[in-house]
């Protein structure tokens, strides 16, 4: 992805966090919690799931996750998409969806 691209997705980002008057999620997972969830999704060392992590992604739609599998955005922010859709089985979520 080219700069302008990535300064828009870094914008669009930065507003989610300001809050712009509310708190904002992606698939009803906080920003707070995808920021808690980055270390464990980004090549090439990530890290284990940490409690804050997997404490927002129990509360999230993991079936909408599933569409940004393939959709070139997670790659875009520095996320491997193999690596995000592990975090439910490493969070030992039941019901981990199968995308």
């Amino acid at each position: 992805m080219d700069r302008a691209m990535r300064a828009v997705a870094l914008a669009l980002v930065l507003m989610a966090v300001m809050g712009l008057g509310e708190a904002q999620t992606i698939c009803n997972m906080p920003v707070a919690g995808l920021y808690a969830c980055r270390p464990a999704v980004t090549p090439p060392n990530p890290t284990p799931p940490n409690a804050q992590c997997c404490m927002a992604l129990s509360q999230a739609n993991l079936h909408c996750f599933c569409s940004y599998r393939n959709s070139g955005a997670l790659p875009s922010l520095g996320v491997d998409p193999n690596l995000a859709m592990q975090l439910p089985k490493k969070c030992n979520l039941p019901n981990s969806p199968n995308c």
